[in-house]
């Protein structure tokens, strides 16, 4: 009964293994490792060739390191290497499923195979402090060695196919595509949000005097925004002509900030008293407004002083219209 609540572990620990599982745990390792190296190289192939090229030969380097480990076990326990994997193994270090590596960033990737590299190391130089039998204390420590240099290697792999200026060039490509996949819908969503109810808040602020009836007007209005926005932007295209990236990102980057550009300026309504809670508003929405132009600078290029100006002017005409509707 207990066992449901407390299961055993099926894992075995890095110290009941033998010298010859010990040694089919780097083979294996090293299998995996290269199998990751070249799915990120065909991840990258596309967009960044150099980088794809550093994977595809740190996986050679792995594969070469495979060979000579079962050059090892073909020596010492003859040609039946037994099935034993990392994941069977409570001590040993981890790797992310294919899954979770599906989706991730240039920068990302080259710090996930130098955490692959590190791990591995520190990994290999502990289990051989922890035995007292040279030779398998020789084995780990000559992982480890290879691991180290493997860290080494990427590096210098890097210098060969990635020099400066390609390097500055991927930088740039990694940063249009993020622009293009997240900051221009969220900024677009941010300015719809922030902008667009402006008028039906402050309308029905002045209008009711009620901050609470106030305060639903603009949760309505900014949660259906996002709802729209996000849908518009996700159905507008595939990103595989556009090269905007995931429709699913772009629609939940636009959806997300439109509705927060809205309920940015309707929470204060739940202060009771209405000239607070008015007050408060417009301070946020004053913020909003500057933090628009200043998306704008930073990402799109749009020289301040004319974000600013669009931004700025825009949302307060749209601001005292509502209130002139409200009070009307």
């Amino acid at each position: 009964m207990l066992g449901r609540f407390f299961p055993s572990s099926s894992k075995r620990s890095f110290a009941s293994l033998s010298e010859q599982e010990v040694l089919a745990l780097a083979i294996s390792s090293e299998e995996d490792d290269a199998r990751i190296y070249l799915a990120y190289a065909d991840q990258l192939r596309a967009q960044y060739p150099q980088s794809a090229k550093v994977f595809e030969d740190m996986a050679e380097i792995e594969h070469s390191h495979r060979n000579m480990l079962i050059d090892m076990h073909r020596r010492r326990f003859g040609e039946r290497i037994p099935l034993i994997r990392r994941e069977y193994v409570s001590d040993f270090y981890s790797r992310k499923p294919d899954w979770l590596r599906a989706n991730q960033t240039l920068e990302q990737i080259r710090d996930e195979a130098e955490a692959m590299e590190q791990s591995a190391y520190r990994f290999y130089t502990e289990a051989a402090k922890r035995t007292s039998d040279a030779e398998t204390r020789r084995l780990l420590g000559d992982l480890a060695l290879a691991e180290q240099g493997h860290e080494e290697t990427a590096r210098m792999l890097g210098e060969k196919h990635v020099p400066a200026e390609v390097a500055h060039e991927e930088a740039q490509t990694a940063r249009r595509q993020f622009i293009l996949t997240y900051v221009q819908p969220g900024l677009a969503g941010l300015m719809d949000g922030s902008v667009s109810t402006l008028a039906p808040i402050f309308a029905a602020a002045f209008a009711t005097g009620d901050t609470w009836q106030t305060f639903l007007v603009g949760l309505s209005a900014s949660v259906g925004a996002g709802i729209s926005m996000g849908f518009t932007e996700a159905a507008h295209d595939d990103g595989k002509l556009s090269g905007r990236g995931s429709p699913v990102k772009r629609g939940l980057a636009s959806g997300i900030m439109t509705a927060l550009g809205g309920l940015g300026h309707a929470l204060p309504y739940l202060i009771p008293h209405f000239w607070t809670a008015t007050i408060t508003a417009a301070v946020i929405v004053f913020i909003e407004l500057w933090a628009i132009a200043f998306i704008q600078n930073k990402y799109m290029e749009t020289p301040f002083l004319r974000a600013a100006m669009q931004v700025v002017l825009g949302g307060s005409l749209v601001l005292a219209a509502g209130i002139l509707i409200g009070n009307g």
